[in-house]
């Protein structure tokens, strides 16, 4: 397993959009993404650096492993 730190808010939008999560608007500082045939809804919070227990709670919740969620930030 990857080890996750030093990623953006930003960046993290950007990271879950490659792996098929769609911007539908931004909540004060939270970016929404949602995905066709996904339940939940994902909310970013546009910090410079995100806790790992709040990116690890984005990732469970898009169903993906922090991996596959390392390789999209590239």
């Amino acid at each position: 397993m990857g080890k996750l730190g030093n990623i953006s808010g930003k960046d993290a939008v950007k990271a879950f959009q490659k792996a098929g999560w769609s911007k539908i608007g931004q909540v004060g500082s939270h970016v929404v993404l949602v995905k066709q045939g996904m339940r939940a809804n994902l909310s970013i919070p546009q910090h410079k650096e995100l806790a790992t227990g709040t990116l690890r709670s984005l990732i469970r919740a898009a169903e993906i492993n922090v991996d596959d969620f390392l390789r999209f930030c590239k």
